[in-house]
């Protein structure tokens, strides 16, 4: 379990609304997009639309915002209405003292393993607009997961493919699998689709120029996206 899984089994198990921000994510929103299609009721609140959202809030609502592991938890400023909020981290298990930890009000054991000792690398890409091929997408995958590309720790993406369909692929080293599932979105049967997909890794010694090449592989020219919806209409 990580920060996401465990937002969503609150907001699930919750009686009132929520609102979901997401710091750090930046252009790329893997965990945005994944919680606004798979929580019913969920609010989406964009950075940009914050300093409205506080000026008028959502009564009756809670409000959770999720941190990347890489921001700067001594330079975070969160604005005064959240000062009395509660600090959560989720952590993975055998964690000693960090940062985290000083600035929890309440840690919660995780399962994914710990960072290596070293800072970790994170390397994300924008695939909007992209359509890949499945088989080669699960290659890619069963390469990035297995040492192919350096040693990956955590792995993420939203992929459009040739029959229309969203998939979310998640993957966390140690004893949990990778798992992945169809998004609850329209299937997409009318050129090259106009909504995010998106790719987030983390790990030592990435080779990013090889896995952005491979990627590449994987994503189809207009002609066969053409002929794969044209199969899907007919």
């Amino acid at each position: 379990m990580g920060k996401t899984t465990w937002i969503r089994q609150q907001v699930n198990s919750a009686a009132e609304t929520a609102v979901y921000l997401n710091l750090g994510a930046e252009n790329t929103p893997i965990d945005t997009t994944y919680l606004a299609t798979e929580v019913a009721g969920l609010t989406v609140l964009p950075v940009e639309q914050l300093t409205d959202f506080l000026a008028h809030p959502l009564v009756g609502s809670a409000v959770y915002v999720e941190l990347g592991f890489q921001i700067d938890l001594t330079s975070l400023i969160l604005p005064d209405q959240m000062a009395d909020c509660q600090r959560v981290a989720v952590l993975p298990p055998g964690t000693r003292h960090t940062e985290w930890h000083g600035w929890a009000d309440v840690v919660v054991t995780g399962i994914e393993p710990g960072l290596a000792p070293s800072q970790p690398h994170l390397w994300r890409s924008v695939l909007s607009g992209q359509v890949l091929d499945l088989a080669s997408l699960n290659t890619f995958w069963y390469e990035l997961t297995h040492g192919a590309y350096g040693t990956v720790q955590r792995a993420k993406g939203i992929f459009d493919i040739a029959d229309g369909r969203s998939l979310y692929f998640d993957f966390v080293a140690g004893p949990a699998e990778t798992t992945h599932l169809e998004l609850n979105l329209p299937l997409w049967c009318n050129g090259r689709p106009d909504r995010f997909s998106g790719i987030e890794v983390v790990g030592e010694a990435l080779d990013q120029e090889a896995i952005a090449q491979t990627i590449k592989g994987c994503c189809l020219e207009d002609h066969m996206i053409a002929y794969y919806q044209k199969q899907m209409r007919e």
